[in-house]
């Protein structure tokens, strides 16, 4: 069991571009998250956001995929909000939430705006989300809360920190103070299907960067404030972190190869396997479908017949009907069309959902989906999905879902050099000149 103050002092010391499979880990997930962002800038939604605070105060901070020009802390807001918008970025199971989200929103603007290298980059991405992952295992939320928002706030933080240089005293400093005004991020906009949930990130990374700012300039903080956030809002749990300092978090987590909540992954894999072991067989054949899975995705995932795209995101058998269909899960399973096409309508409402008690039990992610037809049944049970420890996203197969979700909006060539500048290029690069190529 470890400390926070013994966590903050290996991070403030370590240096992650020299430990084992870390660097290109994290390039992998610096330009998968940029790619999800570039993806999201180009929804309504967050363009229209950014173009008003780039009116309301403009800045000299421009990402890639949109033509505002925002402040450094505008920027760590509308990067927060576009990259979780088609809900396809990382993970990290243990934490059973997003802690390199919340840490490329304050790394990205930060690392922008000052010029800063793709070696200080990826430092900084990792130390945030090295502190968030541990911070997500220890501050398990309350029913019906969303994770967004909360704990990955302290890997904004982190992240911040790094780049601002501050002591390993000053880290701990802005960790504490952060903890100490905490929101209490509701699920309630994804039951509904609104999009803010999707602002908690951008919120949070915000928050990161002025809490390390003011503890730069000079503003104290209280010992103890995570424990307090812990006790106060979270009702109390352990005091220490699983992970020790040295054990690498981000070698743990996940990139996703669909746009979903993790918790839908498994059976959409599982549709996946039903279409590749039934390819004569057309789904207008099929008869009845039943998905056993573990109940954290049922908590979080049940969500049906979704009427919005959030609402979809986190529907397991939204997701699972879609595949079926599309024999794909990507942002384009959001659309109108997509979301009142019949076929995909008529197997949502078809599928029972059942928990899979000894799945849950065990802590094991799987999911167990059992098609009928009139030829018979089949049963397809997955509990590993690509992006799992045991089946990782190789550079390929990372700059192939890049070049899908951002060659619509930059171009396919732009696209091609910016993966190549973030998976192989030098570690002392300007990472604003990598992205601008």
């Amino acid at each position: 069991m470890t400390t926070l103050n013994a966590t903050m002092e290996w991070l403030h010391e370590a240096d992650p571009l020299a430990a084992p499979g870390v660097e290109s880990q994290a390039r992998r997930l610096l330009l998968d998250t940029v790619g999800c962002m570039i993806a999201g800038l180009a929804k309504p939604e967050p363009a229209n956001l950014a173009r008003s605070l780039a009116a309301l105060d403009e800045g000299r901070v421009r990402l890639p995929g949109s033509d505002a020009n925002l402040t450094t802390l505008s920027a760590a807001y509308i990067a927060g909000i576009a990259a979780c918008w088609d809900e396809a970025c990382e993970g990290l199971a243990r934490a059973h939430g997003r802690p390199g989200l919340h840490a490329f929103a304050a790394t990205l603007p930060l690392a922008l705006a000052g010029r800063r290298t793709l070696g200080d980059t990826l430092v900084a991405l990792t130390t945030g989300f090295e502190l968030a992952g541990r911070m997500g295992e220890r501050l398990r939320i309350r029913p019906g809360m969303h994770v967004d928002g909360t704990w990955g706030t302290f890997g904004a933080v982190a992240a911040a920190a790094r780049l601002f240089g501050l002591s390993e005293a000053g880290m701990l400093a802005a960790v504490e103070g952060a903890a100490t005004h905490l929101p209490f991020s509701l699920y309630l906009p994804v039951a509904q299907g609104a999009t803010v949930r999707n602002a908690y990130v951008g919120e949070a990374a915000m928050r990161g960067i002025a809490s390390a700012l003011a503890v730069q300039a000079g503003v104290t903080t209280p010992k103890g404030g995570a424990d307090g956030y812990q006790e106060l809002a979270l009702g109390g749990g352990d005091e220490h972190f699983k992970a020790p300092p040295g054990e690498w978090l981000i070698l743990q987590g996940y990139l996703k190869p669909f746009a979903a909540v993790r918790h839908v992954h498994y059976g959409a894999q599982a549709a996946l396997d039903w279409r590749k072991t039934n390819p004569e067989t057309p789904v207008s054949d099929i008869k009845a479908l039943k998905l056993a899975v573990y109940e954290e995705a049922m908590t979080y995932c049940g969500n049906r017949q979704p009427k919005t795209a959030i609402q979809a995101q986190f529907s397991l058998s939204y997701g699972l009907a879609t595949a079926l269909v599309q024999g794909d899960l990507g942002p384009e399973a959001y659309t109108a069309v997509a979301m009142a096409d019949p076929t995909t309508l008529r197997l949502e409402e078809m599928l029972e959902v059942s928990p899979d008690k000894a799945a849950t039990e065990s802590g094991l992610r799987r999911a167990t989906l059992t098609v009928e037809t009139a030829v018979g049944s089949s049963v397809h049970s997955v509990d590993s999905v690509a992006g799992d420890l045991d089946q990782p996203l190789t550079n390929a197969e990372v700059s192939t879902k890049f070049n899908r979700y951002a060659n619509p909006i930059i171009g396919s060539e732009r696209a091609a050099s910016m993966a190549e500048h973030l998976l192989t290029g030098p570690l002392d690069a300007i990472l604003a000149d990598q992205l601008a190529a």
